[in-house]
Parts: C-alpha cells; sequence; structure tokens
C-alpha cells in the first residue's frame, strides 16, 4: 500500500486555464537543477510577455549567484576570499552569504556542534573538498593523529557574525563549508525568483532536493517519491510519495558519496564533534519542511546526530523527518510525529 504524505493546509487557486508544463535547467554547483513551470501560452507576469529564454536565464542565474557567493571550489567566490582573509578581520558579506551563514551556526548551536560550518579544514582532510580529493591518485585517509591535530587548530576558533554591520569575523586559519545549506537556499532562490515573476505553480529542483508549489495543469499537487537508498535484501521501507504543495524535501545519505578503507564505509558526512566520517548505521534521513535551506542543514544534522539523538531533536524542533537505518540486508524506517501526522495510506 502506497503511502503519500500531504501539506498541512492546501491552497485553492487552481493553475492558470490553459496552462501547459514550461521545463528549464541546466548545470550548478557540481550538479543539474531544474523547474517545471506551469504557463499559459502568451503568460503576463508584471504586465511583461513571460519569455521562456528570459526565465531560463533569470533562474540560472539565481544559482550562479549562490556559486560566486558561497562555492568553496571557486576561490574567487565570497567564502574563498573569507576563507583565505587573515586573522581577527572582519569581512561584509552578501546578503544571501550572511542569511546561510547566520542559519548554518544556528544549526551548529543546536545541535551542540554536530553539524558545523566551520567544519571545512576537516571535509578537506578527508578528501571531499575540492583538492586532494579521495577519488584522485595519490589519496591517504588521515590517520587519528592527523584528525587530533586538524581538530586541535580548530580549537576555539569561532566565526563571530555583525548583522547590524553585514559582516562576519575570521579568527584565521577557519575554513568555511556551507555545502550541507547551500544547496537548499539555491532551490529557495529559484522559487523565490519564480514567485516575483508571477508563477505560483512550479516544482524546482537542485542535486534532487526539491521544492514546490500549486498545482499541475490537471489540478494534480506536484507529488515526487522520496529517495530511498538501495538495499541488497528485502527489508526496503516501502514508496512514501509527498505533495510539494508548498512544501521543501531534501535527503541526506551515506550512499552517494563515500570511498571504502579497510572494508568500512567512510561517508561524505563529517562529524565536527569527533572529525570522522559517520558510522551511526543511518543509510539517510529525508526531511520535509516549507524551506528547502532549512531541509537541507536539518536532513545532513540529523544525520550526524544518529537515530536516537536525531530524532530526540526532531521532536524538540517539530521536524518532519524520516529515517532510513541498516539493518541486516535491509532499512528499518522511523519517523518523527511531525512526519507520522502528515502522512495518509491509499
Amino acid at each position: 500500500m502506497r503511502r503519500v504524505l500531504l501539506p498541512p493546509t492546501i491552497s485553492a487557486e487552481p493553475a492558470p486555464a490553459g496552462a501547459g508544463i514550461v521545463d528549464f535547467g541546466g548545470a550548478s554547483m557540481g550538479t543539474t537543477w531544474s523547474a517545471r513551470v506551469a504557463l499559459t501560452p502568451g503568460a503576463m507576469a508584471a504586465g511583461v510577455p513571460l519569455r521562456a529564454a528570459g526565465l531560463q536565464a533569470g533562474l540560472q542565474e539565481q544559482l550562479d549567484q549562490v556559486v560566486r557567493e558561497m562555492s568553496h571550489w571557486e576561490p574567487a567566490s565570497d567564502l574563498g576570499r573569507f576563507n583565505r582573509a587573515g586573522a581577527c578581520t572582519w569581512h561584509v558579506l552578501p546578503a544571501g552569504f550572511l542569511e546561510v551563514l547566520k542559519y548554518a551556526l544556528e544549526v551548529a548551536r543546536a545541535t551542540g556542534g554536530a553539524c558545523d560550518p566551520c567544519a571545512g579544514l576537516l571535509v578537506n582532510l578527508w578528501g571531499f573538498g575540492p583538492t586532494g580529493r579521495h577519488d584522485e591518485a595519490g589519496f591517504v585517509p588521515p590517520t587519528a593523529r592527523d584528525v587530533a591535530t586538524v581538530r586541535a587548530g580548530m580549537a576555539g576558533r569561532t566565526v563571530e557574525l555583525d548583522a547590524a554591520r553585514k559582516r562576519a569575523f575570521q579568527p584565521g586559519g577557519v575554513q568555511l563549508d556551507l555545502s550541507a545549506v547551500a544547496k537548499g537556499f539555491g532551490v529557495d532562490r529559484l522559487a523565490q525568483y519564480l514567485e516575483a515573476q508571477g508563477c505560483r505553480h512550479y516544482l524546482v529542483e537542485v542535486g534532487g532536493e526539491l521544492r514546490g508549489a500549486g498545482f499541475k495543469p490537471d489540478g494534480q499537487p506536484w507529488w515526487v517519491a522520496l529517495e530511498e537508498p538501495p538495499a541488497p535484501g528485502a527489508g526496503r521501507a516501502g514508496e512514501i510519495a509527498v505533495a510539494l504543495h508548498g512544501l521543501a524535501v531534501a535527503t541526506s545519505g551515506d550512499y552517494r558519496k563515500y570511498f571504502m578503507q579497510d572494508a568500512e564505509r567512510r561517508p561524505h558526512t563529517i562529524d565536527p564533534r569527533n572529525g570522522m566520517p559517520i558510522s551511526n548505521a543511518l543509510a539517510s534521513v529525508t526531511v520535509v519542511h516549507e524551506s528547502a535551506m532549512a531541509a537541507d542543514a536539518w536532513s545532513t544534522a540529523l544525520t550526524v546526530l544518529g537515530p536516537e539523538q536525531g530524532l530526540a531533536l526532531a521532536e524538540r524542533k517539530g521536524l518532519a523527518a524520516r529515517f532510513l537505518l541498516r539493518e541486516g540486508k535491509g532499512l528499518r524506517e522511523i519517523l518523527s510525529s511531525r512526519f507520522q501526522k502528515m502522512l495518509e495510506e491509499e
């Protein structure tokens, strides 16, 4: 029996009469993006004919701006310049960069440092940064001493924000990595851009993280199946379809980016509290939220915390979260109470 997850509120506004779905897409952040928009021929936005080429360029520009501000792969980005800045210096940040960093630091505090944007040195050490990657020839995994040395160098170095002056403090040597938040923020930017152009019915996606609003021309919401990790046995958790009507969804897991070391999986998600890749039997965590940035950040944070601490925090925060644990050759599902309340069976 298929299970469906429904939004708490549903708008009565249908898609425009005579609308069809127009598809857009491209590349950004080392992955692909797409947008499906319900548009009428000759649709108008702010009194101007809505041309597909203009929307395509505008959507791409939203993500290009995120890359210019927050990419740790681009040395010329604002984040790259911040990471190279001298000790004890303040730096004015673009509005988007400041918003993402502020939210990431809030999640770090709420999780006791389990998901920390200041842990870029550890990400790089394990071969998941822009250089010295685990999939390049000559990579050697760090030793326990290597990890201890990097963590000792990070101790006591705190990035501070001055929201009034829109700036951040570089204590020296801190390497920001916003990859657990920036992609979701990019999804939100696509949605906000479409809303500003008068588009109310759409599904946008960046690298598998999605946000939807309104309806398709046939009156149905934007249904998407939740991602589920591969499992060699028969113990699958079962399909869940989500109606992305004013909702976003993000999944973090140990099965996309990883390498094997001594028969042990080393996922790209690092626990800054011990400097090691996660090893808590969680295959994935999915979070459904009104904000793609929040879903992105919390799916990563709950993955690091693990099934018990992660579920407890999800309950305290009222998060709709789905945990999938590896058990033998199958998967076991754990749902937060908020997730369960939104779930129905067909």
